[in-house]
C-alpha cells in the first residue's frame, strides 16, 4: 500500500477560506476539485433546474394528462436500495399529486433485472387489471424487448433511469435519463432516485401551470429528500455538487427528526442516532439493510418499509430487514472465505499477468456475489467478477472494478470477441453485471482476463490510497470530528483520510476481532509528541509494528459521559 498526498490548489483554498470556510475544510474541499464557494452552497435553491434534464418536461405532461384522465400507473422498480427508494419516492410523490399508482418489483432470482417481457406479463396479472402506464425507476434504459412487449399490450411506458444506454434505446413514450444521447444535464452521476425526484419536480410545475396547485398549496416534495439521500449514497454514485445538495438536504431533515417512518425505524434497528446521522450511516447502516431484501428475499419488504406511514409497521419491517441483513452477512462471509481460498489456489495466468479475477462455484448464492466481488476487488486491487448459478440454468455474474478499467466497456468487448457467450450485460465503469450461458464460465474467465491484460498497465495494479496529509494536533478535537462528520462525503468526494507516523505504545484485541491501540504522533523529524490517542482498527487482528505510517479517520467517542477523539485506522503504508 502506497499513500498519495492529495494536493489542494492553494489559490482555491485561499478563496474558500476567504469566503468563510474553516481552514481545514478549505484545504479538503480544494483537494477534491471544488473551484469556488458557490459549489459549497447546499440549499435547494442551488439544485439544477428540471428543465435541463432531457425528457423531464415531456414526462410531466404525460403524467399530468394521465392523472387528469384517471389512468392507472404502475411503477416497475429495481431490487437494490436505489430502486427501492426511487419506488417509494415515486409512490409518495405521485399519490400526493392525485395519481392512481401501484408498484411491481422484479425478483432477482426469477424475472431478473429490469422491465423484461416476463415482468410485463406479471404487470398484466396485477390485481386491478392492466395498467395504462408503466413507469420504470432505476431501470428501463436497456429494456428494449420489455418496452416493446408492453406497447404490444397497449401499455405506455415512461422510462426513468440513470444507467448507461446501449446502442439501441427502447421505444418508450418518454425517456428521462441524463446519460441518454442529447441530454445536457450536467449531473450525469445522479442516481435513479434523483431522476425520479426530478420528474416529480417537473410534474408539480406542470400541474401548477394547469391551475391544479399554486405555490401556497402544493405537495411538499422536500419531504422526500431523506429517501433521495439514502438512495443516492447507497448507490455509490459520484457526489458532484448537485448530488451533494440532495444528500445534504436529506441528512438535514433526518437530523431534525423530519423523516419517513421507515427511515426512523431503520436508524433505530441499526442503533444510529438520527440527530448525528451522516452519509456513512446511510451507506453502511441503512443501505445494506434495504439491499438485503433484494439479495435474499423480495424487495417488496424494503419498499413497504420506506412507503408506509405507520411507525409500528415500519419498525416491524425494519426488524425483518435487519434479520435478513444478518443472514446476508453470514452467507457472504462463507462465500468470501471460499473465494479467497480458491484465489490462493489459482495458478498464475500468463496471458493476463493476473490482471483480473473471475470466480465461480455451483453452490454460491446469487444474491451476495456483488458484495463478494467488491471484497475481493478491495483485497487484491484487481477487476473482479464472481458468478453463481441462476434458477433458469444460466450463470449470473457481478463485477467490481478499479480506477482506469471501465467494466461495462470490458464486457462489451468480451461479448464481441466471444459471440453467444454473454446473454445480457450492463452497468457502469466501476460495477456491472452479466448473464452467461450455462457452460460459459471458463470462456468468460479467459476473455475477461485477456481484456484486463491489454488495458491495465502494471502501475495501475499497484494499490494506492489518497490521503490528506497530517492533521495538526490542535485540530484533533471532538469538535473537529463533529465538523467533519456534518459534511457530505461519498463517492468522488471522499471522506477525509489523514496520515501520520505513530509510535505504538499499547495494543490489544477487543472482542477477538478488532485491534485497539494507544499511539503517540511523531513529527517530521521522528520526535514523539506529548499527546496519546486511541487508535481503533475494526476487523483487524494483526498487531502493528512499534512504529508505522498510518491513514486514519478522525471520530469522536463518548465513554462514561466523557467525549474524546479517536483515530480509526484505514490502512498501514508498506
Amino acid at each position: 500500500m502506497q499513500f498519495l498526498l492529495r494536493q489542494p490548489d492553494p489559490r482555491v483554498q485561499h478563496r474558500l477560506q476567504e469566503a468563510g470556510a474553516h481552514p481545514l475544510l478549505a484545504q479538503l474541499f480544494a483537494a477534491r476539485g471544488v473551484k469556488d464557494a458557490a459549489e459549497l452552497e447546499l440549499s435547494l435553491a442551488h439544485l439544477l433546474p428540471p428543465a435541463q434534464l432531457k425528457g423531464a418536461e415531456a414526462a410531466a405532461v404525460a403524467l399530468a394528462d394521465a392523472i387528469a384522465r384517471g389512468e392507472r400507473l404502475l411503477i416497475v422498480a429495481d431490487y437494490d436500495c436505489d430502486g427501492a427508494t426511487a419506488c417509494a419516492v415515486g409512490l409518495r410523490g405521485l399519490r400526493a399529486m392525485g395519481a392512481q399508482v401501484s408498484y411491481l418489483v422484479p425478483n432477482r432470482f426469477t424475472t431478473g433485472y429490469g422491465l423484461s417481457p416476463a415482468v410485463v406479463d406479471l404487470a398484466l396479472q396485477q390485481h386491478g387489471g392492466k395498467p395504462d402506464w408503466i413507469v420504470t425507476v432505476d431501470n428501463g434504459i436497456a429494456s428494449v424487448d420489455g418496452v416493446a412487449h408492453a406497447r404490444a399490450h397497449g401499455i405506455r411506458v415512461l422510462v426513468t433511469d440513470h444507467h448507461l444506454p446501449g446502442e439501441v434505446l427502447p421505444e418508450a413514450e418518454v425517456i428521462v435519463n441524463p446519460n441518454q444521447p442529447g441530454c445536457d444535464f450536467p449531473s450525469k452521476s445522479i442516481a435513479g432516485v434523483g431522476v425520479m425526484f426530478y420528474v416529480l419536480l417537473a410534474l408539480r410545475a406542470e400541474l401548477r401551470s394547469r391551475g391544479v396547485f399554486d405555490a401556497a398549496n402544493q405537495p411538499r416534495l422536500d419531504a422526500l429528500l431523506d429517501l433521495v439521500a439514502l438512495g443516492t449514497v447507497a448507490d455509490v454514485v459520484r457526489l458532484d455538487a448537485n448530488n451533494r445538495v440532495l444528500v445534504a438536504q436529506g441528512l438535514r431533515r433526518i437530523r431534525e427528526g423530519r423523516m419517513q417512518p421507515g427511515i426512523a425505524a431503520l436508524l433505530q434497528v441499526a442503533g444510529r442516532d438520527a440527530a448525528r446521522v451522516g452519509s456513512a450511516d446511510l451507506g453502511f447502516a441503512l443501505g445494506p439493510r434495504i439491499n438485503a431484501a433484494g439479495r435474499l428475499s423480495d424487495m417488496t419488504v424494503g419498499i413497504e418499509c420506506l412507503s408506509t406511514d405507520d411507525p409500528a409497521r415500519a419498525l416491524e419491517l425494519a426488524q425483518l430487514l435487519d434479520g435478513l441483513n444478518r443472514e446476508r452477512r453470514g452467507i457472504e462471509d462463507g462465500i468470501k472465505a471460499e473465494a479467497l481460498a480458491m484465489l490462493d489456489a489459482l495458478p498464475p495466468d500468463a496471458d493476463s499477468g493476473d490482471a483480473a479475477i473471475s470466480l465461480f462455484a455451483p453452490h454460491w448464492h446469487e444474491g451476495v456475489i456483488g458484495i463478494v466481488a467488491g471484497r475481493i476487488k478491495d483485497r487484491t486491487h484487481r477487476p473482479t467478477f464472481v458468478f453463481a448459478p441462476a434458477e433458469d440454468g444460466t450463470l449470473r455474474g457481478s463485477g467490481r472494478s478499479i480506477a482506469g478499467f471501465h467494466l461495462r466497456d470490458a464486457l462489451d468487448l468480451v461479448s464481441k470477441r466471444e459471440p453467444g457467450l454473454l446473454l445480457r450485460f450492463g452497468g457502469h465503469a466501476a460495477a456491472a453485471g452479466c448473464s452467461l450461458v450455462a457452460d460459459g464460465f471458463e470462456r468468460f474467465r479467459a476473455a475477461f482476463a485477456r481484456v484486463a491484460g491489454e488495458w491495465l498497465e502494471p502501475a495501475m495494479l499497484q494499490r494506492r490510497l489518497e490521503v490528506d496529509g497530517p492533521l495538526p494536533v490542535q485540530w484533533m478535537l471532538p469538535e473537529m470530528a463533529g465538523l467533519l462528520g456534518a459534511q457530505v462525503w461519498g463517492q468522488g468526494f471522499a471522506a477525509p483520510l489523514f496520515s501520520a507516523r505513530v509510535q505504538v505504545k499499547q495494543q490489544r484485541l477487543i472482542g477477538e476481532r478488532h485491534l485497539k491501540t494507544r499511539v503517540r504522533l511523531l513529527d517530521a523529524e521522528g520526535a514523539p509528541g506529548s499527546a496519546l490517542f486511541d487508535l481503533v482498527a475494526w476487523g483487524r487482528t494483526e498487531f502493528l509494528p512499534d512504529e508505522a505510517r498510518i491513514a486514519y479517520r478522525l471520530e469522536s467517542n463518548t465513554w462514561q459521559g466523557i467525549t474524546q477523539v479517536q483515530l480509526v485506522l484505514e490502512a498501514v503504508e508498506g
